[in-house]
């Protein structure tokens, strides 16, 4: 027999090999392992569990009590997809047993110890405040949750959170007679699905992209915004083109508000690889693109001073647009050391528009004497071109 036929006889062999152990050793599937978290096809829901098609020769089940929320309803339907965790092999059976949580049941308790070792999440009831965290009940056990691990950022007061329902992982577990010492976590979970979705959104992610986020923190220099997973910062200035005093005047936690992608770069922080600037006021229309036709040189105008500086006042002569008066304007022949001598901050003031600079965005006024005859440019009677306030375009978006 030629070598050929030698080689075409060991690849056939090869071949029958393979057939009897199921496919390609290379691309075979491994065996699922307690504790690894697994994702599958609803094939079939009976009465008390649903049957999902895992890949390969494996096949799940998980309680359908799992698969209902707080009204009783079933939450999937043939076809769908859902993860859960393995807690049995089914080694003898074939079916491999899976739980999306445990501490739903009486039978929660005698999964506490494997919930521990696999790291499979547990329901749990916050039920009261104490030293230093929270009091958690687990399937009839009393957990603590220290109050960093409550949230994923810090929480000042506990009190909200008693009587809700989480998800927690159980990070310390001590058998002390028939009592048991748990200690859980809701913060490592929440890392895990923000690490998740973190992922997907980064994919999205480009300047002058347009995402919907919540806002998940506020300080006087600006506001924190979840885009999914990821967190970027929407300074004070960038709020709206009317200035803003603090955030909080504006925004809420938990709101949601639409913003524009500003800059990126990479941060020094491995937890947040990028730094993200974000703006809202990117999705306003610029007051200033048509300033000069509203507000022509030598048109009288009144206005109302929003802050006051040692060279002289600035006036806001309609939202998002302010006009400054020179000190040597405001001295009218008088001698000042700082504008504050002669006006201060929400005092109505007539102006007149001496120069308008569009691209600088700025506006040099002087004030209306009181012996002026009118001579100036009148100002149109009717009403200025509607812009539409900074509260307006947030319950547009809301």
């Amino acid at each position: 027999m030629s070598g050929t036929d030698d080689n075409q006889n060991e690849d056939f062999a090869a071949m029958l090999a393979e057939y009897d152990q199921g496919g390609d050793p290379k691309k075979k599937r491994k065996e699922p392992q307690v504790g690894e978290e697994m994702r599958g096809r609803v094939v079939s829901i009976g009465r008390d569990s649903v049957f999902l098609d895992l890949g390969g020769k494996s096949d799940g089940m998980i309680e359908i009590a799992e698969l209902r929320d707080a009204d009783g309803k079933l939450t999937v339907q043939i076809g769908d997809e859902i993860e859960a965790r393995v807690v049995e092999t089914g080694d003898r059976s074939g079916v491999v047993i899976l739980k999306r949580s445990i501490g739903r049941g009486a039978e929660g308790k005698a999964e506490l110890a494997q919930a521990y070792q696999h790291q499979i999440p547990v329901e749990g009831v916050v039920s009261g405040v104490n030293k230093g965290g929270v009091e958690v009940q687990i399937a009839g056990v009393r957990a603590f949750c220290p109050i960093s691990q409550l949230d994923a950022r810090h929480v000042e007061d506990a009190a909200p959170y008693v009587g809700q329902k989480f998800t927690f992982r159980i990070t310390r577990y001590e058998e002390n007679g028939r009592n048991l010492n748990l200690v859980v976590s809701r913060r490592v979970l929440l890392e895990e699905e923000s690490r998740a979705q973190a992922q997907v959104t980064r994919a999205t992610l480009q300047v002058g992209a347009v995402l919907r986020g919540k806002v998940t923190g506020l300080k006087d220099y600006g506001a924190f915004v979840d885009l999914g997973g990821l967190e970027g910062m929407l300074h004070v200035s960038e709020l709206a083109f009317q200035r803003v005093k603090h955030p909080k005047d504006v925004l809420s936690i938990g709101q949601e508000i639409e913003v524009q992608i500003l800059k990126m770069e990479k941060g020094d922080d491995p937890k947040r690889p990028e730094k993200i600037s974000l703006s809202l006021k990117s999705l306003e229309r610029d007051p200033w693109s048509d300033a000069r036709e509203r507000f022509p040189e030598g048109a009288r105008l009144p206005g109302t001073v929003t802050r006051v500086e040692q060279f002289g006042a600035f006036v806001e002569l309609a939202p998002g647009i302010e006009g400054l008066v020179h000190i040597s304007e405001l001295a009218q022949g008088k001698h000042l050391r700082h504008a504050k001598d002669a006006v201060k901050p929400g005092q109505p003031l007539d102006v007149l528009v001496l120069e308008v600079d569009t691209d600088k965005h700025r506006i040099s006024l002087s004030l209306v004497s009181k012996d002026d005859d009118g001579g100036g440019a009148p100002v149109s009677s009717g009403p200025a071109p509607k812009l539409g306030t900074f509260a307006d375009l947030l319950k547009k978006k809301k």
